[in-house]
């Protein structure tokens, strides 16, 4: 398949693309490393120019996957040739070079395209002094293409083919036997092409070869007439547009339901009708520039149908082969039956020879004469013409069996019975000849029986490798539509997954991606977060909408820091820190340096408790749009009540809480009740009134109802009660202390609530609208209590942290970030520190609070500006779900390694810590744990199956142990 120009190529193609001379440079993309996108524009005409190095240049009217960040090469080209005229487009020498030059005079830059070996693209000025390039390199010892050095235009070829002299002598140096078009191809510059259509044009083979059907002596006037007939081919491409032709070759698919169904791959482009491509099946288009945008934009959905017809092939072979066994089968049945048969025969006919035969052999190892006398003897009787001797061929004593060549000795008389030919038969000296002939009948017959059992089965065998055949295919072509939809994210070069609240988390598989990823895809507004330990990732939590990132998100990012460094091998628990984007910096310290992939942190560290080792493998599916709308909000930022109640219920969900009426409750509990920080309440109403004094009570009605939450932990069952004689306050105040999880780590309730919520840390109260509804929300969960599932574990607790003094509780209270005790200080200190809330919250290490207009301008910027990076990413997550229901259509699947916390409400995940297993057998079983799944539908095992195991496993942290539901009895 032709996938880059050649000289005649290239010349086409300059004179077609001279209708870009005078449009303006409107943007440049890149596609990936080589291939790039120059978008042109001239009042209301607009063109796109592709240009791929080493391989090709054209004009193109598809849409192409665009890079989401610019490269360096790009911003390069954008900084210099932006809004600026295209000049000329000229091709230097006759050599696969493209100059295009850019503004006039001292103002000029060049892009210089180059086709050959290994391609190049490199940015000049006006005087050719190399600004960028793509592959710098040497070439020889003078010639050094880099930054900073003049660009050697001196070194292109200029001859389109040698002289007449030249030719003799290359023809001369040539070696018998040689292909003349591989002799000829070096030293001209029109392309293997069109080299064979000037050598059919004159009268020569195609492929013919020197001194056969080339004669050195008569035929080199010919040969250099062909030559000047391609360089007339050549200048005549350089005045007039070229059509252009695609060839292509027929492929026939296999035969299905009896009809035969074909398709046509494309295998070259050309700007000619060749004379050896006239025979073939070709697409005409009406300019060589249209052909090859066509070509090159239906190249990779090529590939992938090629591939599907060759997996069809494979699929209706095997079961030809089935059938051909079946049938192999039946014929060497047959014809053992028939040769037992024979031999049987030919036993009983020459009984009483073989009879004597048997007797002789056996007389002789009864006189314990040994083999090899045997042999002497029985070589000396053969020679005496003894009959029997003569008849025995061959001796297999090991085995105590002779072979006897037997014929049939009434070959000449008229009965009717079939004649035998004669044949070698082997003798069991064990048995007579009687015996003999009946185990050659018997091995006859037991091969019947299996040729009957076998054309029974036949029918049964081959409708089962259909039913396999159909369904093979079935899933080829199920998965082969699932590939063409699959999107590939930008993100997905990264280790990365989405939060538990639908934030993106990056981070680098190494140092270059490290350096990429702060460099490229850190923005204002994003968390960098890094595991306490050398060499680790570098994690970046993207941010789009620029507010408080929610602590649990930053607690999975820290998991995923962790797990990517040493730790996970090590298999040693180890922490994590978080800080805001603009405390990152590549600049040093005076005097030293950083390498690649390190990075500078200024100011203070915010750190995250200590995660343990425990990752999840599952899968996210894409929503077809119209499903989307049934997954909102399925990853979302909990609110208070939310995250209690989920905490509580994941933790204890063994746990049974036997909920009781106040009404019913008897004295006698009552009087075992206590009140949950009762003074702690108190003071938060205090302070609360201080910062207030203008509020009215009616808003401070709204904010602290008069409620309280009682709870009785003295007898054997848990019981609650409420009182609304107290203020909620004490209760939000002992809700922001702390939930033990079930690894007994405290964390921070406050810090858990919803973005509005966390706007207030460190600040004044919030007004009525911006103070969540308690008066709404707390009641029912009042009524409710603290969900179901709570039996003698909360006195567990209670006894595990009884001895916890107050100081204790905020020393952990600090390290966890929490707002419960720092709240009152920094109501103390408001007066006296005249920074005000938002130095306060620089020193808890809460991020800084960004007001609703400033946001939003800071998004319209990002927006506008196309090289800053990628934009929100939040519409785009939301087309991902973990849990898909029956209803939703569902394009593909794409695999997903993060912290297991994350992991809980997918459909498909599976346990990973660290262990021996390798990383790709871990992938397998994973798919199979999830293909076994009884809730699974047809197309999300299609979807499952589509997805390639190295994909899979690429993103698994090193080697594993996988733990799953039925996961023994899989492995066995």
């Amino acid at each position: 398949m032709k996938n880059r120009f050649n000289t005649y190529d290239l010349v086409c193609s300059v004179t077609e693309l001279q209708k870009l001379v005078g449009m303006r440079v409107n943007q440049i993309y890149d596609i990936d490393h080589r291939t790039y996108l120059i978008r042109f524009q001239r009042s209301e005409e607009k063109s796109i120019l592709l240009i791929e190095s080493g391989n090709r240049i054209h004009t193109t009217e598809f849409e192409w996957p665009k890079n989401v960040a610019p490269s360096g090469f790009s911003m390069k080209m954008r900084k210099h040739l932006k809004n600026k005229r295209l000049e000329s487009l000229t091709q230097i020498g006759v050599d696969r070079v493209v100059d295009l030059q850019f503004g006039s005079n001292e103002a000029a830059y060049h892009i210089v395209l180059e086709l050959y070996d290994r391609g190049n693209i490199v940015l000049t000025d006006s005087e050719m002094t190399i600004l960028n390039i793509l592959r710098p390199h040497t070439e020889g010892d003078k010639i050094r293409l880099a930054v900073k050095e003049r660009y050697p235009a001196f070194r292109a070829h200029t001859k389109v083919i040698p002289t007449r002299e030249e030719l003799q002598d290359i023809i001369k140096n040539a070696k018998q036997g040689e292909s003349l078009k591989k002799i000829l191809n070096p030293h001209l510059e029109v392309g293997a092409a069109v080299i064979d259509h000037v050598l059919l044009e004159v009268g020569f083979q195609l492929g013919c070869k020197i001194g056969k059907e080339f004669d050195v002596a008569k035929d080199v006037d010919k040969l250099y007439s062909a030559l000047e007939n391609a360089e007339k081919m050549l200048n005549n491409a350089k005045k007039d547009v070229s059509k252009g032709y695609i060839i292509q070759k027929k492929e026939e698919k296999p035969i299905k339901d009896g009809e035969e169904e074909f398709m046509y791959a494309n295998i070259e482009f050309h700007p000619f009708l060749f004379e050896q491509c006239k025979n073939q099946h070709y697409k005409e288009y009406e300019t060589f520039d249209k052909a090859v945008d066509e070509y090159f934009s239906t190249m990779e959905g090529q590939k992938l149908d090629l591939k599907v017809l060759q997996q069809e092939r494979d699929a209706l072979k095997k079961l030809d082969n089935v059938k051909k066994d079946h049938d192999q089968r039946l014929v060497t049945l047959g014809k053992t039956q028939e040769a037992d048969k024979q031999k049987a025969e030919l036993i009983t006919r020459n009984q009483e020879l073989v009879d004597n035969a048997i007797l002789a052999m056996q007389s002789a190892l009864a006189n314990q004469m040994s083999w090899q006398d045997i042999q002497t003897l029985l070589k000396e009787a053969q020679a005496k013409g003894d009959p029997v001797a003569s008849a025995i061929k061959h001796l297999k004593l090991e085995s105590n069996h002779i072979t006897m060549l037997l014929s049939d000795p009434y070959e000449d008389s008229d009965d009717d019975e079939p004649e035998l030919k004669p044949m070698t038969v082997d003798i069991d000296l064990a048995h007579s000849a009687f015996s003999n002939a009946t185990r050659y009948y018997d091995q006859k017959r037991s091969a019947a029986k299996k040729q009957q059992k076998t054309i029974e089965s036949q029918g049964k065998a081959l409708k089962s490798a259909e039913r396999k055949t159909k369904q093979t295919l079935k899933e080829v072509q199920a998965i082969h539509s699932i590939n063409k939809a699959r999107k590939v994210y930008w993100f997905e070069k990264f280790y990365w997954f989405i939060t538990s609240e639908n934030y993106l988390v990056i981070g680098g598989r190494d140092q270059q991606q490290n350096e990429l990823i702060v460099k490229r895809y850190l923005r204002s507004g994003d968390v960098y977060v890094h595991a306490d330990l050398t060499g680790a990732s570098s994690v970046v939590v993207k941010n789009p909408n620029g507010g408080p990132v929610p602590p649990k998100s930053l607690a999975e990012a820290g998991t995923m820091a962790v797990a990517y460094s040493i730790a996970w091998e090590a298999k040693v628990i180890a922490g994590s820190y978080w800080v805001n984007s603009d405390q990152v910096s590549k600049t040093a310290p005076t005097g030293e340096y950083l390498t690649t992939g390190s990075f500078m942190i200024r100011g203070k560290k915010n750190y995250l408790p200590p995660c343990q080792l425990i990752m999840g493998l599952g899968f996210l599916f894409r929503l077809e749009d119209s499903s989307i709308e049934r997954h909102k909000d399925e990853r979302r930022v909990r609110t208070l009540e939310e995250d209690d109640a989920d905490r509580v219920t994941e933790t204890y969900n063994e746990i049974e809480i036997e909920e009781e009426d106040e009404e019913g409750k008897s004295k006698e509990d009552n009087e075992n009740l206590e009140t949950i920080n009762e003074e702690s309440s108190e003071n938060i109403k205090q302070e609360s009134t201080k910062k207030d004094e203008n509020s009215s009570d009616e808003d401070e009605k709204s904010l602290f109802p008069d409620t309280q939450i009682k709870l009785d932990l003295s007898g054997p069952r848990v019981k609650l009660s409420v009182d609304e004689s107290k203020s909620i306050g004490k209760l939000q105040k002992d809700m922001d202390e702390v939930v033990y999880l079930g690894d007994d780590k405290p964390v921070p309730l406050k810090s858990a609530q919803n973005k509005d919520t966390s706007k207030n840390i460190g600040n004044k109260m919030p007004s009525k609208k911006e103070q969540p509804n308690y008066s709404d929300a707390q009641p029912k969960q009042n009524q409710t209590g603290l969900k179901r599932g709570q039996r003698g574990k909360l006195k567990k607790i209670k006894e595990k942290y009884k001895d916890q003094d107050e100081e204790d509780r905020k020393l952990l209270m600090t390290v966890l970030q929490s707002a419960g005790a720092a709240k009152e200080d920094k109501r103390k200190s408001k007066n006296k520190d005249p920074s005000g809330p938002k130095q306060q919250g620089k020193k808890k290490g809460v991020p800084p609070r960004i007001n609703p207009a400033q946001q939003q301008n800071q998004v319209a910027e990002n927006l506008d500006e196309e090289d800053a990076g990628p934009g929100p990413e939040v519409d785009m997550l939301d087309q991902l779900t973990g849990k898909p229901l029956p209803e939703d259509e569902l394009l593909f699947s794409v695999p997903v390694v993060a912290p297991y916390s994350t992991l809980q409400s997918y459909k498909f995940k599976v346990k990973l810590t660290p262990g021996t297993g390798k990383r790709g057998k871990a992938a397998k079983t994973a798919v199979a744990v999830f293909l076994k799944d009884k809730t699974i539908t047809a197309r999300e095992k299609d979807l499952l199956k589509s997805v390639k195991e190295e994909t899979i496993a690429r993103n698994i942290p090193g080697k594993v142990k996988i733990s799953a539901p039925q996961i023994t009895k899989l492995k066995k």
